[in-house]
């Protein structure tokens, strides 16, 4: 099995770089499923329906997500109707934080978990919620694949430590930014601190570099402007799992948006 693995979508503009670049990687690389993090897709924070069905159309089978999966109103028909996932260790029963689908002649469980570290949400242990999972999906799976999405990549490494050698993969999503550390763990699961992001470039995180400066200047909150078109970075990375040990390689392209 082949997956393609995409960070944060965030805004319009990542939404027209995944429709444009996404189908190509597909039929390129022969993917056999497509997982991305939209929690940034709806003008950089929040779901909805519409922008989900933009993710879906440009061959995204899964969506995982992380803290501003609750930003828009949408949120509750989406986790509903579609396959996005929330945060497992979210203490509520609305929506799915865990996925058993088929690829293939593969069971592959995806996971989704929030890390605790500088969040303000409340939230469950997401090591012992992991476990809980594992326990419950117990010889279900041939593959399982984590999105822990998290603000400090100390904890997102001792996640990836802490799983390796029980699950496929684990990728970190929420920094925006691709880290240089993707590797095979020493029990054998594929590890990156963070995939990146699919937004606006030069840009702080997907968001219009001038307001951000400004505000580091002035001390003065800065507004979320995504751009809505130029430049846009794609981040994300394949992984082939039917090789032993899997074989990876890490995606950055620069496009432009009209």
């Amino acid at each position: 099995m082949k997956a393609l693995f995409i960070g944060d979508i965030v805004g319009k503009i990542g939404r027209k770089t995944i429709a444009k670049i996404v189908p190509e990687i597909v039929k390129k690389e022969k993917i056999d499923l497509v997982i991305a993090n939209c929690e940034n897709i709806a003008h950089g924070k929040g779901i909805t329906e519409a922008t989900i069905k933009e993710a879906l159309d440009s061959q995204i089978d899964i969506l995982t997500s992380g803290n501003h999966i609750w930003a828009k109103k949408d949120y509750e028909l989406v986790l509903s109707k579609y396959p996005v996932l929330r945060p497992a260790n979210f203490p509520t029963k609305l929506g799915e934080g865990v996925k058993l689908i088929e690829v293939g002649t593969k069971k592959v469980l995806v996971i989704n978990l929030l890390g605790r570290v500088f969040m303000k949400e409340s939230l469950d242990d997401p090591f012992k919620k992991f476990d809980e999972i594992l326990e419950e999906y117990k010889g279900k799976f041939d593959l399982a694949i984590v999105d822990f999405h998290s603000e400090a990549s100390s904890e997102a490494r001792a996640f990836g430590l802490y799983v390796d050698g029980k699950v496929s993969a684990v990728f970190g999503t929420h920094r925006h930014i691709m880290t240089a550390d993707a590797q095979i763990l020493g029990q054998g699961t594929f590890y990156i601190t963070d995939l990146g992001m699919v937004g606006a470039t030069p840009s702080v995180l997907g968001i219009d570099k001038d307001e951000v400066i400004k505000s580091y200047l002035t001390g003065m909150p800065f507004k979320h402007e995504i751009p809505e078109d130029g430049k846009a970075e794609f981040n994300a990375l394949i992984i082939d799992f039917s090789k032993d040990p899997y074989k990876f390689k890490q995606i950055r392209e620069i496009i432009s948006i009209d």
